[in-house]
């Protein structure tokens, strides 16, 4: 299916594609996966916007039985926090780390004064699923039973399933999230409907890119009836934390946000979607360079610091 982009995505948008494809080519999966990493780091570190003033971070890790868990906790000075933004980065759970969303989450505790936290989880194809998912919620627990701040999960692409999945499986938990903010999550839709095909092509990311990091992190097993891997599989959408889910039009994953309201709405619970006109992909990185992307960067911060202080229903 033909959409025709020139129409749909602005002159700013296009000159950050263009910028992005100078160090991450649109068939960036047909290079090895170190290639692949190689070219992310670069690419990241010369969107790198700094940190805000007042902002600082520091590394630390949180030991399992088997291994460490990295993780950056981001501080703003002279404030008292109100709640934990526990984030997870996105990457397609194949590349990306605490470098990569380092400015992003910086300027996520500038704009809302929680405490954030970023968590390096394990890659594949050397770590398949579910090692992403286990170190994301062993942080998660981690950090629930020695803080009494309420926590907001937030991701982007890869992140954003991983926030989801957490999400359904602490379902009614004593500990459970207080809210969620996905941004252009990938869920694990039907990949043969609605945006999946209309936007099969899309700058940024193809429908054969999704399908192929899927593949990557499965490591040659069906996992697409698994809610830790697929979250829009799950038979049960009650009783989840009420939850934002901001796409981007022209993405293959928009209908993913779309679908994943419908059911937690349709299930009694609370949930809001917004699809951004004209933004791609990746466009967190664009918040510097692109309006659209800015302001939209502003509404997911508005998302996250409404929901860690449990507010509903947020406006945006």
């Amino acid at each position: 299916m033909n959409t025709d982009y020139s129409v749909l995505i602005d002159k700013q948008t296009w000159t950050f594609i263009e910028r992005t494809n100078d160090f991450y080519p649109p068939d960036a999966v047909d290079l090895t996966i170190e290639e692949q990493r190689d070219v992310y780091v670069s690419m990241c570190r010369a969107f790198h916007a700094g940190y805000p003033a007042g902002i600082s971070s520091a590394d630390t890790s949180i030991e399992t039985d088997a291994h460490r868990i990295p993780i950056r906790v981001y501080l703003k000075k002279g404030s008292e926090p109100k709640a934990i933004c526990l984030y997870f980065h996105g990457g397609g759970f194949v590349v990306g780390g605490l470098d990569s969303h380092d400015d992003v989450c910086a300027e996520l505790c500038e704009a809302t004064g929680f405490h954030v936290m970023s968590v390096d989880y394990r890659l594949a194809p050397e770590h398949a699923h579910p090692a992403a998912f286990e170190d994301c919620l062993f942080v998660f627990e981690h950090i629930a039973e020695a803080s009494d701040l309420p926590i907001v999960l937030c991701g982007d692409s890869a992140g954003g399933n991983l926030a989801a999945a957490i999400a359904h499986h602490l379902r009614g938990h004593e500990h459970a999230p207080i809210g969620q903010v996905l941004i252009y999550p990938a869920l694990g839709g039907k990949a043969d409907e609605g945006s999946y095909l209309i936007h099969a092509r899309a700058p940024m990311l193809t429908t054969r890119d999704v399908h192929y990091y899927a593949e990557v992190r499965s490591g040659d097993r069906d996992w697409s009836r698994d809610p830790r891997f697929a979250p829009l599989s799950d038979s049960d959408f009650s009783a989840l934390p009420a939850t934002i889910v901001i796409s981007a039009e022209c993405d293959p994953l928009s209908d993913d946000g779309r679908c994943y309201c419908e059911r937690i709405m349709a299930a009694g619970g609370k949930a809001s979607w917004r699809n951004e006109p004209g933004l791609v992909h990746g466009y967190l990185r664009a918040r510097h360079s692109v309006g659209r992307a800015g302001a939209s960067f502003r509404r997911i911060c508005k998302a996250v610091q409404a929901l860690g202080l449990n507010g509903w229903p947020v406006s945006l």
